[in-house]
């Protein structure tokens, strides 16, 4: 059995191994085709280990693994709070 990487979207090491060696190498690329970051905590959890993966994987340092770009929100918003901000 395969260690979860993603657990908002349910992805295992397993599957975004494949994606590494199909030729998807930056997080950014793996989260489009997989929607590894794009649940409920936004990738807090996995961006870290999907890097390891890549860095593992093709040999790049982890340093040279780019992240991708947080976009607003960066943490959930309810809509109260959004209605209420002025």
């Amino acid at each position: 059995m395969s260690k979860i990487i993603c657990r908002c979207e349910d992805l295992t090491e397993e599957e975004i191994l494949d994606f590494i060696h199909q030729g998807f190498t930056t997080i950014d690329e793996i989260k489009r085709f997989s929607r590894a970051g794009m649940g409920h905590c936004q990738g807090r959890t996995c961006k870290r280990l999907i890097a390891q993966l890549i860095s593992r994987e093709t040999g790049k340092p982890l340093n040279e693994i780019l992240y991708s770009k947080p976009r607003s929100p960066i943490k959930p918003v309810t809509l109260r709070t959004l209605a209420n901000h002025k």
